[in-house]
Formats: structure tokens, C-alpha cells, sequence
């Protein structure tokens, strides 16, 4: 069994460890150390673009060496930008004011975080179904729809892995089999997106070639899509880092450390790389404050 293909090294800051905890993915993650024992002495992430499925770990005893399941050119064809690795993330953080005190600290701890160009449907769908649910409980339903409406896609880590459903395939799923499927009052949301994107009357390719502001219009004709998850399917599947998702996480540090004021569009085609910084140490230092807290 080869899993590891190819060696490659990463000029860019990347930590996967920090991108699947991040709340821009909701299928990637770190393998159990049942499941790579016999392969790995470090670490083993999963992520998934469409059919490709890609596992990475670290070159042991190396800072910037990667073994990865892919050949040279799957990496440079696919996951080269799905990483957005063409992006001088130490040249963003260096960029912020040092008056910005907490983004400026917010910025050092997220260093490796990498805003990921995903799938255009998967995300869609995803973040409908993340509308008020905690992360562990979107993957479960994200994988849920995996298991029980994507094609099978057997690894030789994961022999019963699935991909995540194409429109045709998730519209097989009526509403109630959707609320089977714990979306509770977001199935219809679901549904609807569905049905526009396989109708044409959504066209998520053609998207791709309009202006944000555009953009966020035309994902806001799908029913429950407001702002929040428009910005957040421009952000994470488009690359639109410009545009600032402003949930219940980025609200309260706008209200705590700016003083109500948004200070994420004065970052102009970053705002949104910014909002992850901020984005992912709000809900890591809320995950450790509960586990001290647990008896």
C-alpha cells in the first residue's frame, strides 16, 4: 500500500491542523492514529475537492516538506489552489497596523491558516446547513448527506468514505428525508437551493465572472440565504477575500475590541482573510476555555 505519492514543499505558511478547525470546511479532517498506524510516524490529514481526495502529512524532522497522495501534477492542476498557495499569507499578516493589537495577536496565532477555494455546491449547501449549528454538529449532518447521497469512494485509509452529493444525486432527497437527516428547518433551504442550481436558474459557474456584490445577490434568491452564508459560499468557494462574513463569533469582537465599529473592510481584498484570523481564535479559545472547565 503507497498511500504517500510525492514530496512537496510549501513556500506559503500552511497548517492543516489550524485550517480544519478554522469553520471553513466541514469535511476535512485528522485521521485517527488507528487508522494511519501501520503507514504514518506524524500526522495525517484528509481533504476532499469534488472525487479528488487527497492525504498529507509532514516530513518528519523538516519544516516545509509534505507527503501527499497525489502525483506532482494532481498537486500543481488541483490542490496548489484549492490551498490558495499562489497568496503571500506572511506578507498579509505583516500588512496589519501594529495599533490593531488584537488582530495583530489574533493574526500570529492563526499563522498556517489558509483561506481554501472549495467546491462551489458543497459549499452552498454547507453553509445553508451551518445556519445556528455548532462545527462537530455541521460535519455530522455534512457527512450524513455524504453517506447517505454521495457516490462511494473507497481509500485504502478509508475504505467506506463517500463523497459529498452533485446536485443531481442530493435531488433524490425530498424534504422530509432532508429533515431525517437533522437539517431540521433548513431542509427546505436545502431543497431550494437544489432545485435552482439543477433548474440553471442558479448558475454557480457563472457566478465565478460576476462582481461581489452580484454575486451576493443572486445566492440571496435562495430561500434562507441571507448575507452571512452568501459572503461565507463567495469567501470559501469563490476566493472573494473581500468580502467579511459577520457571525455571532465576529460580531462580539466587534463589539468588544472595536467598539461596535467593523474594522474587517478598512483591509480592503483581505477583510476576509482578516475575519478568519479573528474568526478562528474567538471559537478556539471558547473550544480550551470549555475544556478547562469540564470536571
Amino acid at each position: 500500500m503507497r498511500t504517500f505519492k510525492t514530496v512537496v514543499h510549501f513556500d506559503g505558511e500552511f497548517d492543516a491542523e489550524k485550517i480544519i478547525n478554522s469553520g471553513q470546511c466541514f469535511r476535512a479532517v485528522r485521521l485517527s492514529p488507528e487508522q494511519t498506524a501501520s503507514i504514518a510516524d506524524s500526522l495525517v490529514y484528509r481533504f476532499i475537492d469534488l472525487d479528488h481526495v487527497l492525504y498529507i502529512r509532514s516530513v518528519p524532522d523538516t519544516e516545509s516538506q509534505y507527503l501527499v497522495s497525489c502525483t506532482a501534477g494532481e498537486w500543481n492542476r488541483i490542490w496548489h489552489r484549492y490551498f490558495d498557495f499562489d497568496r503571500d499569507y506572511e506578507q498579509i499578516r505583516r500588512s496589519i497596523p501594529a495599533d490593531d493589537t488584537f488582530l495583530t495577536k489574533a493574526a500570529r496565532i492563526s499563522r498556517g491558516l489558509r483561506v481554501l477555494k472549495q467546491d462551489l455546491f458543497e459549499t452552498l449547501i454547507t453553509f445553508i446547513c451551518s445556519q445556528r449549528k455548532s462545527i462537530p454538529a455541521i460535519r455530522s449532518c455534512v457527512d450524513t448527506l455524504a453517506l447517505r447521497y454521495g457516490s462511494p469512494h473507497p481509500t485504502d485509509l478509508e475504505p467506506e468514505l463517500h463523497l459529498f452529493p452533485t446536485p443531481e444525486q442530493l435531488s433524490a432527497a425530498s424534504e422530509e428525508d432532508l429533515r431525517a437527516a437533522k437539517l431540521g428547518y433548513r431542509a427546505p433551504y436545502v431543497r431550494d437551493a437544489v432545485e435552482k442550481v439543477c433548474s440553471g436558474q442558479i448558475d454557480l459557474q457563472g457566478l465565478a465572472q460576476v462582481p461581489d456584490d452580484e454575486m451576493i445577490e443572486q445566492l440571496e434568491t435562495i430561500q434562507g440565504v441571507g448575507i452571512k452564508v452568501a459572503s461565507c459560499v463567495a469567501l470559501f468557494a469563490y476566493g472573494r477575500t473581500a468580502l467579511c462574513p459577520v457571525d455571532t463569533w465576529i460580531g462580539k469582537i466587534i463589539k468588544n475590541y472595536y467598539g461596535g465599529v467593523n474594522p474587517f473592510p478598512s483591509y480592503g481584498d483581505t477583510a476576509g482573510i482578516m475575519q478568519q484570523y479573528a474568526f478562528f481564535v474567538a471559537v478556539n479559545r471558547e473550544r480550551a476555555h470549555l475544556k478547562k472547565a469540564r470536571p
